[in-house]
């Protein structure tokens, strides 16, 4: 063999090792960090909804405003290129005279083409329900979460309702392309809290940064027992914390940005949270899948209806 096809082979050989190492790395490696720790006290949150009187929601409703698709191991590392459908939800818990949103999608606008699809009747819903709505949460700032609410056609009207986190506040760069008109939220009270929070009668907010700095989880208890746990996009899909497999690194190190042992860390508390209370219904970000169950369950109900 010649001396200069030796050394062009020799160089192939290395650069398929680098690639498949860095492939390996960067689109399938997902091992949990043994360090990897998160506070999750299910019985302090319990203690903290039990000490605040008042009545609790009696049902939760949800509204599909959209959905991008996106590739398996881009969810779920190592999980292969076929499209994955990834709906985007807004929840309403609807107490005897006032309501509750959780995350408000996002606009049709900031979507733009990077959604597969788009309801605008829900959409409409969602936006008419949030201007009646006693308080707004939001799990994180991200546009497909705070969207629906930086793009709200009256904002004035909804804001005061709306318990932005300080985190949430001070990293605007995150919500791009959704951002608040030019002095919107000057004189705003943004909440601070250290870890857990009560926000209205059967509502604990759970601080998680990690995959965003204002991400937090939201814990309800309703009026019959039933708990629910929305964690936002801590998980895109369920199987994240049956698997414990992050999303590739490909997109949490140059996309999303994200602190990606904060994130496994949250990962092993919910897995062992599902493990040790498995009543309680655990909502990823998007996961269609795991809503229709809910559904099934009659947990959840499709559609922002009236208020009782």
């Amino acid at each position: 063999m010649p001396k200069w096809l030796r050394v062009v082979l020799g160089a192939l050989a290395v650069l398929l090792v680098v690639a498949g190492a860095g492939y390996y790395w960067f689109v399938v490696e997902s091992t949990v960090p043994a360090e990897a720790e998160y506070e999750l006290d299910i019985g302090k949150i319990r203690r903290m909804v039990a000490a605040v009187p008042g009545d609790k929601p009696g049902k939760i409703e949800f509204e599909n405003v959209a959905s991008f698709t996106f590739p398996a191991t881009a969810i779920v590392a190592g999980d292969g290129w076929a499209q994955r459908d990834m709906p985007v939800f807004s929840y309403r818990l609807v107490y005897p005279d006032s309501s509750v949103i959780i995350d408000t999608a996002l606009t049709e606008e900031i979507g733009g083409e990077n959604v597969a699809s788009f309801d605008s009747e829900a959409h409409a819903r969602m936006s008419k329900a949030m201007e009646s709505a006693s308080l707004i949460l939001i799990t994180h700032e991200h546009m497909d979460h705070i969207g629906g609410l930086t793009g709200h056609s009256d904002l004035p009207a909804v804001l005061p309702a709306t318990r932005l986190t300080q985190e949430q506040v001070d990293h605007p760069e995150r919500s791009v392309p959704a951002k608040f008109p030019e002095g919107a939220l000057d004189g705003y009270q943004a909440l601070s809290y250290d870890h857990y929070e009560v926000a209205a009668p059967g509502i604990v907010l759970i601080k998680a940064p990690g995959h965003s700095p204002g991400s937090q989880m939201i814990y309800v208890q309703m009026t019959d027992g039933t708990e629910v746990l929305f964690i936002g996009d801590v998980a895109w899909k369920y199987r994240n914390i049956q698997v414990l497999r992050e999303r590739a690194r490909l997109v949490t190190q140059f996309f999303l940005r994200e602190d990606r042992m904060a994130v496994f860390g949250q990962l092993k508390a919910l897995s062992a949270l599902a493990e040790a209370e498995p009543e309680i219904a655990i909502v990823p970000g998007h996961d269609g899948e795991m809503v229709g169950n809910l559904v099934e369950a009659g947990l959840l109900m499709e559609g922002f209806g009236s208020p009782e």
